[in-house]
């Protein structure tokens, strides 16, 4: 597997695009545009997982003391379940290993049309070292919950801090 750092000048790769733009609802998503800008203003680490020239994933992280935050991971459809995830995932962890990080994906609890996807997805978060902080954020109709992998609690403060360090460069409201 091979990575590519994305920075605002490599950007401009559609299957990239295509894929930010079908992995999540829309109403979780940055604008591409918008996106792009924060790379370089927020010190995003935005890195695209290849085999061979063929995209197979990225990942977007903030790095941000004390917590990273592992904001968005996708791998393209007809690619999962094939461990290209878990690939990508541990090489992530590798990464950032020592440091302590966090994710919010859509919660396993609520009643919604793909739970047992998002189940699945817990439970692959929850089998990598992830441990869940039992914290939810509601953003529109979708509650998120917060899992944490390192030392240390997560709290909705913690949680605030690091959604106002966003603010600071990007507003949804």
């Amino acid at each position: 597997m091979k990575t590519k750092q994305i920075t605002t000048s490599n950007a401009n790769d559609e299957q990239l695009k295509h894929l930010y733009q079908t992995s999540f609802p829309e109403n979780e998503q940055i604008p591409w545009t918008d996106l792009l800008r924060l790379i370089d203003e927020m010190h995003l680490d935005f890195t695209a997982y290849y085999e061979q020239d063929n995209l197979i994933g990225f990942t977007i992280v903030f790095p941000h003391e004390p917590f990273n935050w592992y904001w968005y991971f996708a791998v393209k459809p007809e690619l999962r379940g094939q461990g290209k995830g878990q690939k990508i995932l541990t090489a992530l962890i590798e990464k950032y290993k020592g440091k302590t990080c966090v994710l919010d994906m859509e919660s396993p609890k609520q009643i919604c049309d793909n739970v047992e996807q998002r189940k699945r997805r817990h439970a692959f978060y929850l089998r990598n070292g992830f441990r869940d902080t039992n914290l939810y954020r509601k953003f529109g109709d979708i509650e998120m919950t917060i899992m944490i992998m390192g030392k240390g609690s997560f709290t909705i403060q913690d949680w605030n801090n690091i959604t106002a360090e966003l603010r600071k460069f990007w507003t949804w409201d």
